[in-house]
């Protein structure tokens, strides 16, 4: 049996289902019955932690999800997201009170259920006091239409600051050993608080899961053609640590995805991850070493091979960095 991590007051498999690439981002996405029958397949194997967002897909996520799913809600734990707002071109962030709440009974009808368990806002409204914001979802709480709400892409001083407003459940944010920026503040505070750290992207977008060789050969829409990584002019420093990287995932007897995987769990108790998959075989393959871990030697070895000195290029176009309110290196 996995060991299990506790969440929002349950106690789950620390790997949780990442929902957005059945939906949106990646790739085509697959059509809704095969959505819908990966979904039933997560929970067959021992998913129980599933996550989504209001912007996957336009809302066709949530649908999806809920549509799917409705007959096995006591299975699972849910998680959702807003604050992010598309509308032609335009993207914009609205975290208002009044916002909040309409958002969450927007996901309650998509989801076809009487509660979520953790709802984040998506990126921090920067023209919205934090507390005026934690203040809604502590309303909603109440209510009993959500079991709790987190932050996503916040600093550690946000945290603290909505910490103290309302108890926070979740930090969601990108780690992997290609991406350490929760290092800066976000880990050792939500380690201090007690809060859980659910680490999205924990397989570096595809790259430490030996998922992406040629970054020229991805769908055009493929969100990774706009990430400055997978540009040629880093992409060939980056390659040669993924080669790397397989190499001692094969040592170990894993594949990269699992290596990864335990790499980002081994960070801290309090770490859940959320790798997204359309792939049925890669589904059950991130979940089925969930206990396993490498041991010190090996940890120290993929800490000097892959890390924020090694890696080439930043993580996010400079359009999207400017969103997000998580701290970055100054080099």
């Amino acid at each position: 049996m996995p060991i299990t991590r506790p969440l929002g007051g349950q106690a789950l498999n620390p790997v949780g289902l990442g929902c957005m690439n059945i939906s949106w981002a990646y790739a085509a996405p697959p059509p809704p019955a095969e959505g819908a029958r990966l979904l039933h397949r997560a929970l067959d194997v021992g998913y129980k932690h599933l996550d989504t967002a209001r912007l996957y897909g336009g809302g066709k996520n949530e649908v999806l999800i809920g549509e799917a799913l409705k007959g096995r809600r006591g299975e699972f734990y849910l998680a959702s997201k807003m604050g992010i707002f598309a509308d032609g071109e335009r993207r914009y962030v609205d975290c208002r009170p009044e916002i909040i709440r309409q958002e969450v009974e927007i996901s309650l009808k998509a989801l076809q259920t009487d509660h979520i368990d953790l709802y984040y806002m998506h990126r921090r409204d920067f023209n919205v006091p934090i507390e005026e914001s934690a203040g809604a979802f502590a309303d909603l709480i109440a209510e009993g239409k959500l079991g709790g709400y987190g932050l996503s892409e916040f600093s550690a001083e946000t945290l603290r600051r909505a910490h103290a407003a309302h108890p926070v459940t979740a930090v969601q944010t990108e780690y992997s050993l290609w991406t350490r920026n929760p290092e800066i503040g976000v880990l050792a505070a939500t380690a201090e608080l007690g809060v859980a750290l659910v680490a999205f992207s924990p397989l570096g977008r595809g790259f430490l899961a030996d998922a992406v060789r040629d970054p020229a050969a991805l769908e055009d829409k493929d969100l990774r053609r706009t990430h400055p990584r997978f540009k040629p002019e880093h992409w060939t420093k980056n390659l040669p640590l993924a080669t790397a990287f397989n190499v001692i995932a094969a040592e170990q007897g894993v594949t990269p995805a699992q290596l990864s995987l335990a790499w980002v769990l081994s960070r801290g108790p309090h770490i859940h991850v959320i790798p997204g998959t359309t792939s049925i075989a890669h589904l059950e393959d991130n979940i089925a070493r969930a206990a396993w871990r490498p041991d010190d030697a090996v940890l120290a070895r993929l800490d000097v091979l892959i890390n924020r000195h090694t890696v080439s290029g930043p993580r996010y176009p400079a359009s999207m960095q400017a969103t997000m309110d998580t701290e970055d290196f100054v080099d």
